[in-house]
């Protein structure tokens, strides 16, 4: 004969050989005095619905109510609760064991986050043992994550459908082997949304892969390169690019010389040199966001990783971390968005970046990007956090 339990508070009691029978052969629930367990709301359901409980008494002295009653009661008195249950039982379902993790149910000895739903215990660990596998955050397809802490953790999607979607969730710092210096020196004319380099080297293009050529099939022009604003900047701000007449957005003409000291390696830009020209080129095409994408550019190069345009995929960035030559240029590993640091994802935002990167057979980093004091503030100072994520299969 199953046993009974009885729901005091948000937790389900079962005495008897409870001990014995759900918590020390298969992880449910957490002893108390003698045999006797406590289970959440979730594990009680569980239990439920598998017939492993005869019932539960909602009120003392009450009959007890099975499955359908008391999934319907916990759904309404429990925050998320019917989501909650169906990713408890579908990794139950693949074999591991859980605890609850959030108070006043902590999994095990695990130090999770206070998001974090459940840990799933490595296949063959129980609660005892504390082998965390997947610290698991249950989420809804129509509700919002916050980008910020999700390094550690395991994401469950549930959508409309009830089909649950899993993401690891890790630092994705993007580490590259490219061994390439820019020359000492570059003259280029800054249009209303790039920068033409007319008499380039040939190494800034074939092994820097910065800009691409300003060419044809019939070309009498030849060293000419057009660079992103981004790249631009970035070479600015290394005192690398100067600027000659440039070409405002409305067409206006100005002179916009190579200042005296201005621009060394790991300064700022000073505020009438060209690369300050250049970022306020590209705060007027892109607006705030451009500041945050060229902190981010160049900690990319720094990392001796290549940062070309994501555009064709979506994203900011696509990077390549290992350029020998163009003519032999790898494919790129990373798809990288910017956003900002108190950025929230939609969980179908989320699906549809992961989902494009594994298509093209890249992984999708999000560089979550605080600049120091504000839109405009530091570049090298700006504080970049990665965040690689990731379809998984528990």
């Amino acid at each position: 004969m199953q046993p009974t339990g009885h729901l005091r508070g948000d937790a389900v009691r079962v005495a008897g050989d409870a001990r014995q029978r759900f918590h020390d052969s298969r992880g449910y629930g957490r002893p108390l005095e003698g045999n006797e367990i406590s289970l959440s709301r979730v594990e009680a359901a569980h239990l439920l619905f598998r017939g492993d409980l005869a019932g539960v008494s909602l009120a003392p002295d009450a009959d007890p109510v099975g499955f359908e009653r008391f999934f319907v009661e916990s759904a309404a008195a429990a925050d998320r609760f019917a989501v909650r249950y169906l990713v408890y039982a579908d990794l139950r379902d693949r074999g591991f064991y859980l605890s609850p993790a959030r108070e006043p149910w902590p999994g095990g000895t695990a130090d999770v986050a206070d998001a974090v739903d459940f840990v799933a215990y490595e296949r063959g660990s129980t609660p005892d043992t504390g082998d965390v596998k997947y610290p698991v955050q249950v989420v809804g397809e129509r509700e919002s994550l916050p980008a910020a802490g999700l390094v550690g953790r395991t994401l469950a999607v549930v959508d409309e459908e009830s089909d649950i979607t899993y993401f690891a969730a890790t630092g994705g710092a993007i580490e590259g082997a490219t061994e390439y210096e820019p020359p000492e020196r570059l003259d280029g004319v800054l249009l209303s949304d790039r920068v033409v380099v007319w008499d380039a080297p040939e190494g800034l293009y074939e092994r820097g892969f910065y800009g691409q050529p300003l060419t044809g099939r019939a070309a009498a022009v030849e060293g000419a390169i057009q660079l992103s604003l981004v790249e631009a900047a970035s070479l600015a701000a290394d005192g690398v690019l100067s600027l000659s007449a440039s070409i405002g957005a409305a067409g206006d003409g100005h002179v916009g010389e190579r200042a005296a000291g201005d621009g060394h390696v790991g300064e700022e830009p000073t505020t009438d040199g060209p690369a300050a020209a250049v970022v306020a080129r590209g705060r007027d095409v892109e607006g705030e966001r451009f500041d945050r994408r060229l902190a981010v550019y160049r900690r990319l190069r720094a990392a001796d990783a290549v940062p070309k345009t994501g555009f064709k995929f979506g994203a900011d960035f696509r990077t390549y971390l290992e350029v020998e030559t163009v003519e032999d240029l790898p494919h790129s590993e990373h798809l990288v968005r910017v956003v900002d640091a108190d950025h929230r994802f939609s969980p179908r935002e989320l699906s549809l970046d992961v989902r494009l990167a594994g298509g093209v057979r890249k992984e999708m980093v999000f560089a979550l990007t605080a600049m120091t004091g504000g839109e405009g503030g530091s570049l090298e100072n700006a504080d970049v956090k990665w965040l690689s994520i990731g379809r998984l299969t528990p």
